[in-house]
């Protein structure tokens, strides 16, 4: 296959596949995040490749080069530091460019971190949905937390260590305090799940809790269950609260969507 995108270990080298590491034997050229990193992994299982650099600083310039060695006949490979590139990694362009020219590509099967982390979050594993990193800016992060709020899935994100503690203040903000996880060093040695409410979990950040982080959040379906909110309601109505009131109320305390809570007070 001309083009191919393969998975590399998250953490133990152990954790690629056979296939893998025939196709990057096979590969005229492994286009990858840091050459540094790559040849770790190269190194340990003999495999002798030219390698090329292809990160998120220079996707777009090397596009056209890695391209002309596709049209070419080339087989190259492309690898991310760590698990299945063209997620949250590099090689999405460089896959759609050479779909688009009728380039055979292949994406194999391999370590992600998403899958251990859901199931690991001890949270309800289907459905879920993957959210990548959060947007850098509060506004945009705000925005995103607002269109998925109401989602009955699990959600989950890729989070940068230094950056968590503060975005988390955001996901209480809009969400509410719900149950989550945080699974951080997946495949390595400190692999830990810190199975907490949001609250909770931004005091171990503080506490200074480092490492690859997956945070898993509990859907709005899992709080539904939960009659606290359909009493309240009741109460403020009862009191004399208009419905437009009650709903403003419950919806900001509980994140619950409006027509739910106006047809509980039918």
């Amino acid at each position: 296959m001309p083009l191919t995108l393969v998975p590399t270990p998250i953490g133990n080298l152990e954790d690629i596949t056979l296939r893998a590491l025939r196709v990057l034997r096979e590969a005229d050229l492994i286009a990858c995040e840091d050459t540094r990193t790559s040849r770790i992994l190269l190194r340990h299982y003999n495999i002798k490749k030219s390698l090329t650099s292809f990160h998120v600083h220079n996707e777009n310039e090397k596009l056209e080069f890695l391209l002309e060695k596709l049209r070419a006949g080339e087989k190259i490979a492309v690898i991310s530091d760590a698990g299945t590139p063209g997620i949250s990694d590099p090689g999405w362009i460089l896959l759609k460019r050479a779909i688009d020219e009728k380039i055979s590509v292949d994406v194999l099967p391999g370590a992600s971190a998403v899958i251990p982390a859901v199931l690991m979050s001890g949270i309800k594993p289907q459905p879920f949905i993957f959210l990548g990193f959060p947007p850098e800016k509060s506004g945009e992060r705000k925005k995103l937390l607002n269109d998925v709020k109401n989602f009955p899935f699990t959600l989950c994100f890729y989070m940068s260590p230094h950056k968590a503690e503060k975005q988390l203040a955001d996901f209480i903000e809009i969400l509410g305090d719900r149950r989550a996880a945080l699974v951080r060093e997946i495949s390595k040695i400190f692999q830990e799940s810190v199975r907490e409410n949001l609250s909770e979990i931004i005091s171990r950040l503080h506490d200074g809790l480092k490492g690859e982080l997956v945070l898993v959040i509990e859907g709005q379906e899992e709080n539904f269950a939960d009659s606290s909110w359909r009493d309240e309601a009741r109460k403020l109505f009862d009191g004399g609260s208009s419905v437009k009131d009650v709903v403003k109320i419950i919806e900001e305390k509980y994140k619950i969507p409006r027509n739910k809570i106006k047809k509980s007070l039918q």
